[in-house]
């Protein structure tokens, strides 16, 4: 039997992954997604590797595209020229079952998960004029900075790493889009001048424990797991007393190490659906955001691909 001929679907690699995702258009997609009642997302399988690192197979899918988020997460790798993440992200459209597109994994990751965190505090910090402290200064320190420059307009930009190198490279990153960059020898002495922080570590330990301004704004991104933390039990329950506590979603209640290690009940903390719509507003205080990852992050992330062509 003679077999029909189809044209590949396009593989994409981190450059034209990244021109196909700007970060204004993945906000937007972000928050439409969440008011589609058709979007599905099942629960993720992470499987474990010998030697420490994990298998993440995530799909999700709405009514006219289907996608599976397949990558390895090594953190042996950290320090290394091996990536951390690697993967893809396949797109394939309902209807027909044809692959559109296969998308770089790491790209779509740090740059879907930078834009969850611009969403986040469009709607729930009290000053988005900065300055932003990055704590972390790897892949998603460099998605976070360009994410708050290019859609809050934040000018200046606060670095904190534990490897100097990391941090040169991304203050001069930041000089290059022309953005104020300062290193910092200490996160927690630098939360006191930054309405607006990000932790976007490895999550191997605290590296944030200093007590937030009244009109701070935390997002913790490293942590996804309960073992996993960034942030100090001390500030995760304080925020929770004199301020708020928000997660991307509720698969946060079985993953959110920081939350979950202060021995705070992660349910009854609103999700980023709430806040984009039903209204949900932060009390007076600070805000803690927790993110885990979701692939209907992901699936926003394909929808905006398809859309922007190259």
């Amino acid at each position: 039997m003679p077999h029909s001929l189809s044209t590949s679907p396009p593989l994409l690699n981190a450059a034209q992954t990244a021109v196909r995702l700007p970060y204004e258009s993945l906000v937007s997609e972000i928050a439409l997604l969440l008011a589609d009642t058709g979007v599905q997302v099942p629960a993720r399988l992470v499987q474990a590797l010998p030697g420490g690192g994990s298998l993440f197979v995530m799909p999700a899918l709405d009514s006219q595209v289907a996608i599976t988020k397949l990558i390895t997460y090594t953190p042996a790798n950290a320090g290394s020229p091996l990536a951390t993440i690697q993967g893809d992200v396949v797109v394939f459209d309902v209807a027909t079952g044809q692959r559109k597109l296969v998308l770089d994994g790491p790209t779509v990751t740090a740059r879907r998960t930078a834009a969850v965190t611009v969403l986040a505090a469009q709607r729930l910090a009290s000053c988005l004029q900065g300055p932003l402290l990055i704590v972390g200064a790897g892949v998603q320190g460099k998605a976070h900075l360009e994410a708050f420059a290019e859609v809050l307009h934040v000018k200046e930009i606060m670095i904190a790493s534990r490897s100097a190198a990391s941090a040169q490279a991304l203050a001069l990153h930041a000089r290059s889009l022309g953005l104020h960059a300062q290193i910092v020898p200490d996160a927690n002495a630098a939360l006191a001048d930054c309405p607006l922080a990000v932790t976007c570590t490895p999550a191997n330990g605290v590296v944030l424990g200093a007590l937030p301004r009244q009109d701070g704004f935390i997002s913790a991104v490293g942590a996804f797991t309960p073992r996993m933390v960034e942030l100090s039990p001390l500030l995760c329950r304080y925020v929770a007393t004199h301020g708020s506590v928000f997660a991307d979603t509720s698969d946060a209640a079985h993953e959110a190490g920081d939350l979950l290690q202060a021995g705070l009940d992660v349910t009854r903390f609103a999700t980023l659906a709430d806040v984009v719509h039903h209204g949900m507003r932060q009390a007076a205080g600070p805000v803690l955001f927790k993110s885990c990852g979701w692939a209907g992050w992901d699936l926003a992330a394909a929808r905006v691909a398809l859309q922007h062509k190259l």
